[in-house]
């Protein structure tokens, strides 16, 4: 029974740590940032690791006050792109940390 609750322990331990790691991956992401671009790097959009929109940058040349819809329709292509790759960032670096382990709930 003895070796059982030193095994829970050591078990307890390892999550422990595995959870500091995490947060602190968290926190990094805070500070990433990835970029979305569409219509050839006419709209770009930047989000952080956390997925919070930083920045959109639209090129002068691609606004036409008679086409407003290809505009927005840019924009959202550069969202998406930049929220999936926001995404892939996030599953990498906290994926590295749960590798392995068969955790429902997480990655």
């Amino acid at each position: 029974m003895a070796g059982g609750m030193n095994n829970m322990q050591g078990m307890m331990k390892q999550m422990q740590k595995m959870q500091k790691k995490m947060q602190e991956e968290q926190e990094k992401l805070k500070e990433e940032q990835v970029e979305g671009a569409a219509g050839g790097g006419m709209v770009k959009v930047t989000v952080s690791g956390h997925k919070e929109v930083l920045d959109v940058a639209v090129q002068e040349e691609v606004v036409d006050p008679e086409d407003i819809d290809m505009l927005q329709d840019l924009i959202v292509a550069a969202t998406n792109e930049a929220l999936t790759k926001a995404d892939e960032l996030s599953s990498e670096r906290l994926g590295q940390h749960t590798k392995g382990m068969n955790i429902p709930g997480m990655m």
